[in-house]
């Protein structure tokens, strides 16, 4: 049976997020526009140029390594550097996103947003999502 646009994406960000160079967590995220095209991806890792947290360990601040750019927002970065529209497009992305990038999402235009896994879901993301009308699904 051919697979659906939900499950072919979300597959795809387990594969994206094989690219993560920070091992505290893979994340990987796919964005998606009307037409089902992906128009970007992004994983877990440092700035450009910058050494990775697998070569020389974490930059840690608050319980969080401050080297890492998150998945949605390295995503989200390469349509900015590109001039790659993503007003109405879909992310898909392998963890729920944390306040930052789900804000990041919403400022974007992003419509909807797909997880997998519900890591630590907070509760002004998803009184967020709500007030914004941005559909939010598991997978």
């Amino acid at each position: 049976m051919r697979k659906s646009w939900n499950e072919y994406f979300m597959e795809i960000t387990q594969l994206v997020a094989e690219r993560s160079t920070c091992d505290r967590a893979f994340v990987g995220c796919v964005l998606v526009n009307k037409d089902n095209r992906i128009v970007s991806t992004g994983y877990n890792g440092t700035a450009s140029g910058n050494p990775h947290c697998i070569d020389v360990g974490h930059r840690m601040r608050d319980g969080h390594c401050i080297a890492t750019i998150h998945a949605e927002i390295n995503a989200l970065l390469y349509c900015a550097k590109e001039g790659i529209a993503v007003k109405g497009a879909k992310c898909y992305v392998t963890h729920f996103p944390c306040l930052n990038c789900t804000k990041a999402l919403i400022q974007a235009g992003i419509t909807s947003i797909y997880y997998h896994e519900a890591y630590r879901v907070d509760d002004y993301c998803l009184e967020l999502l709500e007030k914004n009308n941005i559909i939010l699904k598991k997978i």
